[in-house]
C-alpha cells in the first residue's frame, strides 16, 4: 500500500497545499508550529476518520473558514482509490472512498491502516485505562471489522442500561425483565471483545517484549498484562453480582469497558519506576510491535507516521528506529523533523531513497529529492 497524492484545503493551518510522492521515505521540516504535524494528521483523517491529536472536527477548520477537505490517492493491489474526507459546519463529516460516501464510518476502518508514533503517545503510560483500551480497540479494528461493529454494540447498550438504570432511580421502580433484555445483549457482545482482546494481548506482549529489548541496551524485564473482570469471573455472573451497586451509582459497574493493560518493568508499573528512556524506548517498542503485529495479519505494511521523534530520542534509540525502517519490508514512511540537515544525515543512513519537504506556515516553500 502507498500513498501516491495528497491534497489539503483549508486543514488546520494549511488553506491549499499539494503533494505527489514518489520515494519511500517523506520527511517534512520547518520550525514548530509551521504545519509539519498536520500533514500526518491529514493521512491519520485519510485512514481512521478521525484526527490523533484532536478528536473534535470543527477545531480542525482554518480559522475563519466553515469547512475543511483532505484528498489522498492511495495505490493499493495494483488498483487505485481516492479517498476523500471533508467536514463542513452544520453539515458534518462525510468520508467517501472512490467517491461512494460511506454510511458508517467504522466501515472504512482498516482499508489503509497507518501506524503513528507521536510525543502524545506518553498518554499511554500516564494516562488512564480509557487510553490504553483505545490503544488495543485501535489496533484490533485495522484487521478484524467485525471487532469494531461489536464494540460500537456494545457502547450503545451500555449507554441504554446505564439510562435504564437512572430511569429505575429516578422514577422509583424495578423491571428485571427489561434489564435482562439489555444484560444478554450486553454479555453477547461483551464476551467477543473480551476474547478478541485477550488473543490479541497473548500474541502482541510476545512481539512487544522482542522488540525492547532489541530497541533498549539495558536488561530491565517488561510486561503487558492484560487486567479484565472477565479474566476470573463469567460476565453474566459479574453483572448479576454488580446489580446493587449498579443501581445506587446509576452506572454498569463491571465490563470490557473496564479493562486495562498494566505496563509492567521489573515487576512494577513504569509510570512509576521508569526513567525517561525507558519509557521513550516502552513507548517506541509498543508501536514497533504494533506495527509487526498488524502486518502479520493483514499481510501487507501500514504506512508509518513518525512525528518529531529524532528530537525526542538520543542517538542510540534513533540509529534502532532508522535500523527498524532499512530492514523491515515498509512501503510507506513519513517523517517531521525540525532540522533538515538531521533529518538528512539520518535518512541517509538508510541508502534508501527520501524527499524532504520544506513547510513554513501551511506553505510548501520547496521540495528537495
Amino acid at each position: 500500500m502507498y500513498l501516491k497524492s495528497l491534497t489539503l484545503q483549508n486543514f488546520k493551518n494549511h488553506s491549499l497545499s499539494k503533494f505527489n510522492f514518489s520515494n519511500k521515505i517523506i520527511c517534512f521540516v520547518g520550525k514548530n508550529g509551521s504545519g509539519k504535524t498536520n500533514i500526518l494528521d491529514s493521512i491519520h483523517y485519510l485512514s481512521l476518520t478521525k484526527s490523533y491529536f484532536n478528536h473534535v472536527d470543527s477545531l480542525n477548520v482554518k480559522f475563519d473558514e466553515d469547512y475543511f477537505i483532505i484528498k489522498g490517492n492511495f495505490l493499493k493491489n495494483d488498483e487505485d482509490f481516492l479517498v476523500e474526507c471533508n467536514y463542513q459546519n452544520k453539515l458534518g463529516k462525510r468520508v467517501k472512498n472512490n467517491l461512494k460516501r460511506y454510511k458508517r464510518f467504522a466501515d472504512h476502518i482498516g482499508r489503509f491502516p497507518i501506524i503513528i508514533i507521536s510525543p502524545t503517545d506518553t498518554n499511554l503510560i500516564i494516562e488512564g485505562s480509557d487510553v490504553r483500551r483505545k490503544f488495543i480497540d485501535s489496533t484490533i479494528s485495522l484487521y478484524n471489522p467485525s471487532y469494531i461493529n461489536s464494540l460500537i454494540d456494545y457502547n450503545k447498550i451500555l449507554k441504554q442500561r446505564n439510562f435504564l438504570l437512572r430511569q429505575f432511580n429516578e422514577k422509583k421502580y424495578f423491571d428485571q425483565i427489561n434489564l435482562d433484555f439489555y444484560d444478554q445483549n450486553l454479555i453477547k457482545l461483551g464476551e467477543f471483545i473480551f476474547e478478541e482482546r485477550k488473543y490479541f494481548m497473548n500474541d502482541f506482549a510476545a512481539i512487544f517484549k522482542d522488540y525492547y529489548s532489541k530497541i533498549s541496551d539495558n536488561n530491565e524485564e517488561v510486561d503487558l498484562i492484560f487486567n479484565s473482570q472477565l479474566n476470573d469471573k463469567k460476565f453474566n455472573i459479574l453483572l448479576k453480582e454488580s446489580l446493587p451497586k449498579d443501581r445506587m451509582t446509576n452506572y454498569t459497574q463491571c465490563g470490557i469497558h473496564k479493562d486495562d493493560v498494566l505496563l509492567k518493568m521489573n515487576s512494577h508499573l513504569i509510570k512509576k519506576i521508569g526513567s525517561q528512556g525507558q519509557q521513550k524506548s516502552f513507548l517506541i517498542a509498543l508501536k514497533l510491535a504494533q506495527f509487526e503485529f498488524i502486518k502479520n495479519n493483514i499481510g501487507y505494511a501500514p504506512i508509518l507516521l513518525l512525528d518529531d521523534i529524532f528530537d525526542k530520542l538520543d542517538d542510540n534509540r534513533v540509529l534502532k528506529l532508522v535500523e527498524f525502517v532499512k530492514n523491515k519490508n515498509i512501503n510507506q514512511v513519513f517523517i517531521t523533523d525540525t532540522h533538515e540537515l538531521r533529518c538528512k544525515q539520518i535518512l541517509d543512513k538508510t541508502d534508501i531513497a527520501f524527499s524532504i519537504f520544506r513547510v513554513n506556515n501551511g506553505q510548501i516553500k520547496d521540495a528537495k529529492k
